[in-house]
């Protein structure tokens, strides 16, 4: 990302993310604030939309994976929250808006927001402006993750590493480098038994099929464009190998077909995620 700019990424994915809650029917992931932090909650009628609400395929597979990854995200966020887990952090956060939206009090789970202080200093302004409030609940934890390690932001605004925490991490990994990557997942596996991070990640090119690798292709372009390349891929097949030497006692990688069964069965409308990441939940 640009020094002192917000993430034209984020802004692009909470637009897909806003988009699916107009478009899409029935919804895989219920936002109800999507639209709102965007400024676009009047959108109703059709000769009011704009490119964002396009329904192209390439759009329908990038919106369906955005969905996805964050219904996945939260399920596991739940469940952890039902195993006594009281702090979720999301990392990368842009602009998601699960903080807004929490349905349980502080004594029960605080949220931290972590994201480059560029952005999250956008994301504040784009809040006031649609009135949305921060809750008590939040605590926003400016990091910058090539320059800063995770844990001194964190423990900067409160979080306490005695206890567990659940950790949402998405649309970030394939825009770090390796090094970045590792220090992040080494301390999440550093914390107490329970804790856990969901994250995704693009499978390496040299992995893909010529079709996939085509969709790729155009994708890598679009956001080197936008100043925000592409850095880190990972191979399927070894992953979780990784997570484990790392310290991690449960992974459960979901790949293209493995959402897809999870979230879009039975649908008419053909919806279904993109062939190029997966989505993993590593447990310590």
């Amino acid at each position: 990302m640009e020094e002192n700019c917000s993430s034209k990424t984020a802004q692009r994915v909470a637009m897909r993310r806003a988009a699916h809650q107009i478009l899409d029917n029935p919804r895989i992931f219920n936002d109800p604030l999507a639209l709102r932090v965007l400024g676009l909650d009047n959108v109703s009628t059709p000769d009011q939309k704009q490119n964002w609400l396009d329904d192209s395929q390439l759009s329908r597979v990038l919106r369906a994976s955005l969905a996805a990854r964050s219904r996945y995200a939260e399920d596991e966020l739940h469940a952890a929250i039902k195993q006594g887990v009281e702090q979720y952090v999301v990392l990368g956060a842009g602009l998601d808006t699960f903080a807004y939206r929490n349905p349980y009090p502080q004594e029960v789970l605080h949220v931290f927001e972590v994201d480059h202080p560029a952005t999250q200093a956008w994301k504040r302004s784009l809040l006031e402006k649609a009135s949305i409030p921060i809750p008590k609940t939040l605590s926003f934890s400016p990091v910058d993750f090539e320059t800063q390690t995770l844990e001194d932001g964190l423990q900067r605004t409160g979080f306490d590493t005695s206890k567990g925490a659940f950790f949402s991490w998405l649309g970030v990994t394939m825009y770090l480098t390796s090094d970045a990557i590792s220090a992040t997942l080494g301390f999440v596996a550093s914390l107490p038994v329970g804790s856990s991070i969901v994250f995704d990640y693009m499978i390496s090119p040299s992995l893909l099929n010529p079709t996939a690798r085509k969709v790729f292709d155009g994708l890598a372009h679009r956001v080197a464009q936008a100043g925000e390349p592409f850095r880190t891929f990972f191979d399927p097949f070894s992953i979780k190998t990784t997570l484990l030497d790392r310290g991690f006692g449960h992974i459960e990688d979901l790949g293209p077909e493995g959402m897809d069964a999870r979230y879009f069965q039975g649908r008419t409308d053909s919806l279904r995620v993109g062939k190029l990441a997966h989505v993993i939940n590593a447990r310590v």
